[in-house]
């Protein structure tokens, strides 16, 4: 099987800056504050994610019902997943950090939603008719057999919230860390190869270079002294005029 579509996850990932890595970290954690001290149970994320998961129960309504109520849940989840992969495939660890980290807040907002499916107390938004309105977590735990455990399921989906936008702070953290601390290109070695990592191989002659330089065609080059090169020191494809 061809998997060359993946190449690109094996390339490096793209630098951050130290003011950008610092500039994100510090959002995420007063997200992460904002988020614990919220008390109405939406944040203002929340919103931008309205319109996607009223979207979802439209597009997915060509495929039944049920589909057509766990739609908007999986829309509102799929959009930040798919952009978190894109940005992946782009070795972009800020957008992957970003789309990831808002696709388990938006576990929060789902954990509000299903533990009021027994209690039904929120006000709803929806598209078309608000007369066949239904809640789509009390629809989806009444055929799945498990309504009287909505409030210990959102508990775990919760917490699964909590633990996903603290990883990835965490990963950010990490994976630019080294970014941040850049280091300087290796000094050429003459006893060693081009790859820095590997000594020349034994019976390659060492290449001595002078410090004096001279003009080939318009370009300077240092002469090197070579146990092989009996032109001692001209330039490949001219003649020495001293030789």
């Amino acid at each position: 099987m061809d998997w060359e579509f993946l190449d690109p996850l094996r390339e490096n990932w793209e630098p951050v800056s130290k003011p950008a890595r610092i500039g994100w970290l510090a959002f995420y954690g007063i997200f992460l504050l904002y988020a614990l001290t919220d008390k109405s149970g939406y944040l203002l994320i929340d919103y931008v994610f309205v319109p996607i998961h009223e979207g979802g129960h439209l597009l997915f309504s060509y495929f039944g019902h049920t589909l057509m109520v766990a739609g908007g849940t999986l829309l509102q989840l799929g959009v930040p997943l798919m952009l978190a992969i894109y940005f992946a495939f782009q070795r972009q660890a800020t957008g992957v950090a970003f789309c990831s980290f808002f696709f388990f807040e938006n576990f929060l907002n789902l954990a509000t939603y299903m533990a009021d499916s027994r209690r039904m107390e929120l006000q709803y938004i929806t598209v078309g008719d608000p007369d066949f309105a239904e809640h789509d977590w009390l629809t989806l735990f009444s055929q799945m057999g498990v309504l009287e455990y909505d409030t210990k399921i959102a508990a775990v989906v919760r917490a699964l919230g909590w633990l996903g936008m603290i990883a990835v702070a965490v990963w950010l953290w990490w994976r630019t860390k080294s970014s941040a601390h850049p280091q300087g290109p290796t000094p050429f070695d003459p006893t060693r190869g081009f790859d820095s990592g590997h000594r020349a191989r034994p019976g390659t002659p060492s290449i001595t270079l002078r410090g004096t330089a001279k003009s080939c065609g318009g370009v300077r080059a240092a002469r090197a002294e070579d146990p092989r090169d009996k032109s001692r020191g001209a330039c490949r494809g001219t003649r020495d005029p001293h030789a």
